[in-house]
C-alpha cells in the first residue's frame, strides 16, 4: 500500500511538470530592443508601430500628471500605470472598435484609447456620476472595484455576442492577485464551457497590493491555470510591445472564429504603489528588483527598437509629451467645470423608475437643496 502511494505521487508531481513545461514565455524584443523571435513578428506598419509608441509615451506622462493631480486633491482614486504601458496599451491596440473592454482600476488608459474622453476618466476618479455615463460606440464599462468580478461580467458579455453572431471578442484584465478569487474560475469556466469569444488577460506585475505572487500561488505560472478550464493559456513578456500584441491578436483571432476563449499572462511590473491610498512599496519592494524591473521598461525597449529602424527620435517623442500636458490640461480644466453631483442626482439615476422609499429620501434632500 505505502508502494502504490509512493508512485502515485510521482505520477502527480511527473503530471505537474508537464503542464508548467508547455508555458513559456513568449518574447520577441529583448531588454535591449533586439528581435530574438524573428518568427513571431506581427504584421505591423511603420505608421502603426510609431502609432503605439505614441500611445506609450502619452500614457506615461498621463500617470506622471495624474499622480500629481491626485497629491493636489484633484483627483480622487488613482492606481499607477508606469511600467504596464505594454501590457495595457498593446493589448488594446490589438483589439478592434467593436470589441468590448471589461477594465479593472488599473486599466483606465486602455479605456481611453478606445474612445472614452479624458476628462470623464477623470471626473470616474473623482467619484462622479458623469465619469461613469459612457458615450455611445464606446464599448467599455466602467472599472471594476471588486477584484475578479470583472471576469464573470465577461463571460457574461462574451457569450452575450455568441448568441447575436457578433464578429468582436470581450476582453478583461486582472491583476495576478485577482487569480486566487472564486470569480476569476468561474469566469474562465463559463466561457470555456460555452465557447465563449472572450480574451482573459492576467497582468502579473508580481505584487497584489503587497503580497507577492509567490505567496499567492504555487502554481509555476499563472498561464496554467487555464488547463482547469479547457481552454489556452498563455505567458507573455508583458514589458515586450509586440509580444503582448501578437499573443492578444491571435487570441482575438481564435475567438471570432468560434474556437473560444484564451488567458494570457503578462509578465509585468508597476513602477508606483499599488495606488495613490497611502501605499509604500518600500515596506515590501526591494530597490534591487526595482532596479531589475526598470532596466526592461517597456517605453525604453521600444523606442531602441525603433530607432534602430528609424521611425522614431527625440523631436518625436517630445512633440507627444507636450500634446499629452496641453491634452491632460484642457481635461482637468473640464471636469472642473463640470458641475458638482448632488445626492439628488444619484438618487435619480439609480432606478429607471424611483421605488417609493428612494423617493421619501429624494424629497428630503431637494428640499435640503433649494434652502
Amino acid at each position: 500500500m505505502a508502494s502504490n502511494t509512493k508512485n502515485l505521487q510521482f505520477d502527480a508531481k511527473k503530471q505537474l511538470e508537464k503542464v508548467e513545461e508547455q508555458f513559456q514565455t513568449l518574447q520577441i524584443l529583448n531588454e535591449e530592443g533586439k528581435v530574438v523571435n524573428e518568427s513571431a513578428m506581427p504584421d505591423l506598419s511603420n505608421e502603426q508601430l510609431q502609432e503605439l509608441m505614441r500611445r506609450m509615451v502619452y500614457t506615461r506622462i498621463l500617470d506622471q500628471r495624474s499622480i500629481s493631480l491626485n497629491r493636489q486633491g484633484r483627483l480622487g482614486f488613482y492606481a499607477p500605470t508606469a511600467g504596464q504601458e505594454a501590457s495595457q496599451l498593446a493589448s488594446q491596440f490589438a483589439l478592434e472598435k467593436e470589441d468590448f473592454i471589461l477594465p479593472g482600476y488599473r486599466d483606465v488608459p486602455q479605456m481611453i484609447w478606445h474612445g472614452l474622453p479624458l476628462s470623464q476618466a477623470f471626473l470616474w476618479s473623482r467619484g462622479h456620476f458623469e465619469g461613469g455615463n459612457i458615450p455611445e460606440g464606446v464599448n467599455v464599462i466602467a472599472p471594476q472595484i471588486i477584484i475578479g468580478a470583472q471576469y464573470i461580467q465577461t463571460a457574461g458579455v462574451a457569450l452575450g455576442m455568441k448568441k447575436r453572431n457578433k464578429q468582436s471578442v470581450a476582453v478583461t484584465y486582472t491583476g495576478d492577485g485577482g487569480t486566487s478569487q472564486g470569480d476569476f474560475y468561474e469566469g474562465i469556466n463559463f466561457a470555456g464551457a460555452f465557447n465563449a469569444p472572450a480574451i482573459f488577460i492576467v497582468q502579473n506585475n508580481r505584487f497584489a497590493i503587497s503580497t507577492p505572487v509567490s505567496k499567492q500561488s504555487a502554481a509555476k505560472t499563472l498561464a496554467q491555470k487555464a488547463v482547469a478550464a479547457g481552454i489556452p493559456g498563455i505567458q507573455v513578456d508583458g514589458m515586450d510591445p509586440l509580444a503582448v500584441y501578437v499573443a492578444v491578436r491571435e487570441a482575438r483571432e481564435r475567438a471570432i472564429n468560434g474556437e473560444g476563449p484564451t488567458l494570457i499572462e503578462t509578465l509585468t511590473y508597476r513602477y508606483g504603489p499599488h495606488t495613490m491610498a497611502g501605499d509604500d512599496p518600500t515596506r515590501y519592494r526591494t530597490s534591487d528588483l526595482d532596479n531589475e524591473w526598470e532596466r526592461k521598461d517597456p517605453l525604453v525597449r521600444f523606442r531602441k527598437f525603433l530607432e534602430e529602424k528609424g521611425l522614431w527620435n527625440e523631436e518625436m517623442e517630445n512633440e507627444i509629451i507636450e500634446k499629452a500636458k496641453e491634452d491632460i490640461k484642457a481635461a482637468i480644466k473640464q471636469a472642473d467645470d463640470t458641475p458638482k453631483q448632488k445626492v439628488t442626482d444619484l438618487i435619480s439615476i439609480m432606478h429607471e423608475e424611483m421605488p417609493f422609499n428612494l423617493q421619501e429620501q429624494y424629497e428630503i434632500y431637494k428640499a435640503k437643496e433649494s434652502k
